[in-house]
């Protein structure tokens, strides 16, 4: 039977994430056949693992959703200071987090998963896993400022330049943007270097899984083809198909 860091274990089960995995192991919450458990040590489902006194039920099936958020939904577990949390709208049987950020401001497409391994390659910068948007403007767009956009933009708050991209003109106030990185509220950023300010944003795709005709606060599991053509893109060969014969369904919390 395989064996896999703890930190990685504790994560694929759905606990947490693997960095609050290292935290609970240093504070000695969790123990592995009745002894205390350490940083980097190598575990499988034959180990009984006990994390704050309860015991592990072994891996979960591997989920993916794809929610759309709301507005005023902020992408965080556990910030008492906010008012609407991504775990207090998505109610799953399964615990899964979010892989890639949407701001509060910001509406629109959010893959959730308790898979590690995908969450960790989607967030990889060097990967260049695109992510659609449709934003809205303050003033009219012009094919210069989309061009200057394009190119990679200069901001000047953080010192760094953004990588190029794909915009397009969609009206006269909006127009789409496809990024391959994730600057935190980069397209605010970019926006302001030119002068506008941006009213609001739209996620409506990531890698090849769309938004669709999903409403505010509704989710569905990815599955079939949708899942392999994903995890083909983000994590090379690997597949996952145990949800191969699950269907899909549109959800509300």
């Amino acid at each position: 039977m395989g064996k896999e860091r703890l930190n990685k274990y504790l994560a694929a089960c759905g606990v947490c994430s693997r960095r609050e995995a290292d935290r609970l192991i240093e504070e000695g919450r969790v123990q592995v056949n009745g002894k205390g458990a350490e940083n980097g040590m190598q575990v499988s489902d034959a180990d009984e693992i006990l994390v704050n006194g309860k015991p592990l039920q072994g891996k979960n099936e591997k989920v993916v959703l794809a929610y759309y958020k709301p507005l005023g939904v902020v992408c965080t577990e556990k910030d008492r200071f906010a008012e609407k949390k991504i775990t207090d709208m998505v109610k799953f049987p399964v615990r899964v987090t979010y892989a890639g950020r949407l701001d509060k401001d910001s509406e629109g497409l959010l893959l959730l998963t308790n898979d590690g391994d995908l969450i960790n390659s989607m967030m990889r910068g060097s990967a260049g896993h695109e992510k659609e948007y449709i934003v809205k403007v303050n003033k009219e767009i012009t094919q210069e400022f989309l061009a200057e956009m394009a190119s990679g933009v200069y901001l000047s708050e953080l010192g760094i330049k953004t990588k190029p991209c794909k915009t397009e003109k969609i009206g006269k106030f909006t127009f789409k943007i496809i990024l391959t990185q994730g600057v935190n509220r980069q397209i605010r950023r970019m926006a302001r270097e030119f002068g506008y300010v941006v009213n609001a944003i739209k996620r409506v795709r990531v890698v090849n899984i769309s938004l669709a005709n999903l409403k505010p606060g509704q989710y569905r599991q990815i599955t079939g083809e949708e899942l392999h053509v994903l995890y083909n893109s983000c994590c090379g060969a690997k597949k996952n198909s145990e949800t191969d014969t699950t269907k899909s369904c549109v959800c509300q919390k």
